[in-house]
């Protein structure tokens, strides 16, 4: 059966020391969970990935086109950008952590996902700051400054409140969100994870940017807590004026 717990690598970072693990609960099947923890705070296990998967279906499914552009903002396990590539329609992707621990569990495969990232030349790792390069003027790809994306996908922060660092407080707001909103296309989306229920406030400022705002819920069974447990998937589109 192997280990039932072993710590795969822990480095220091800006945030604080941030943790890879593996496990295996013997009660919940024969499979390796993996885990990422910054400091003493769990950010992400691989046994509750359904909203980081809704995140990438429902931004996708709501952009029209072919050959997409999209960038991905926080890399955590992998999810989120490899239900992006499921998707054929995917012409290119950008996957942006500010972490380069994290970005090197993937390029030297310690997460099973690494493999799919690094195998399929759609995809490009980004180390730099989501929250800085949204509001940049050059935007998300250092090779092509100003190009511009068909859905950018964010799950970093647990919700535009529990936040993982104070400073990207200064994201969530009408301003920030609206210096992000140019390096979409007329008809662009963006989408958001959050660990939280629907927030109309936050819903709020994403009306006054963009058009067809929602928050779906994503529920699923949780089984340290043998019960239901949701996230939220918010999406927002550019207007084609």
């Amino acid at each position: 059966m192997g280990l039932l717990f072993e710590q795969i690598d822990s480095q220091p970072s800006a945030l604080g020391e941030i943790t890879l693990r593996r496990r295996r609960i013997p009660a919940l099947g024969d499979r390796d969970i993996y885990e990422v923890k910054l400091g003493d705070e769990f950010l992400m296990s691989s046994m509750f990935v359904d909203a980081e998967v809704a995140l990438a279906d429902q931004g996708l499914s709501a952009v029209d086109g072919d050959q997409l552009k999209v960038v991905v903002g926080g890399l955590g396990l992998g999810y989120t950008a490899v239900a992006a590539l499921k998707n054929e329609r995917v012409g290119e992707m950008l996957v942006v952590d500010a972490l380069d621990t994290v970005i090197r569990w993937h390029q030297q495969e310690k997460v099973p996902l690494g493999k799919v990232l690094n195998d399929d030349p759609r995809s490009r790792y980004v180390l730099g700051s989501f929250f800085d390069l949204a509001v940049s003027e050059d935007g998300f790809d250092p090779e092509s400054p100003g190009k511009l994306f068909d859905a950018i996908l964010l799950d970093i922060d647990h919700s535009p409140r529990a936040l993982l660092n104070d400073s990207n407080a200064s994201f969530y707001n009408a301003e920030s969100l609206g210096r992000m909103s140019v390096h979409l296309r007329p008809g662009g989306v963006f989408a958001m994870w959050s660990n939280e229920p629907p927030d109309e406030e936050f819903m709020n400022i994403l009306r006054t940017l963009f058009t067809d705002v929602g928050a779906n819920v994503v529920s699923f069974y949780n089984p340290f807590q043998n019960r239901e447990s949701s996230n939220t998937v918010f999406l927002a589109r550019k207007s084609f004026s």
